[in-house]
């Protein structure tokens, strides 16, 4: 058997990903944690007299705070499972890849267990965010924006 009969027979026996239910499943739970934030930012603004900067960066904390302690529960990653990017892609993706990548190392120690290992995961994140930000302002002064 040469390698071609063998990639088409691979082939044939994988099991096939369920692409559309994935899509609809990660529309509506990205949807559903985009209402809930925006919902947030209408009771802090309305409850308690925000701007919504304030309410914005309150519903961000508070979204964070609630993904990083699930993770921390061990719920987050079962969830995934099911949900995939529809979890992965907001702001509660970034902290559950912070939080696991933190709770893995934990048993190192501050120093060398959480201090070194914290962004492992996120890192990559934040370079190619901040790379890309930094070209999009030299593009937009170079069109005169």
């Amino acid at each position: 058997m040469n390698v071609e009969e063998y990639k088409k027979l691979v082939t044939k026996h994988s099991p096939k990903e369920p692409r559309m239910r994935n899509i609809l499943v990660a529309f509506f739970v990205g949807g559903i944690i985009g209402f809930l934030g925006e919902f947030l930012i209408f009771m802090l603004q309305e409850s308690f007299g925000m701007s919504i900067i304030e309410a914005g960066t309150w519903t961000c904390l508070t979204m964070i705070g609630i993904a990083s302690l699930l993770t921390a529960f061990g719920f987050f990653d079962n969830w995934v499972s099911k949900c995939k990017c529809g979890l992965i892609i907001p702001t509660t993706g970034f902290a559950h890849s912070v939080t696991s990548s933190a709770l893995d190392y934990k048993k190192d120690g501050l120093i060398t267990g959480l201090g070194s290992n914290f962004f492992k995961l996120a890192g990559s994140v934040i370079l190619y965010g901040i790379i890309s930000a930094f070209i999009l302002v030299i593009v937009r002064v170079v069109i005169g924006g």
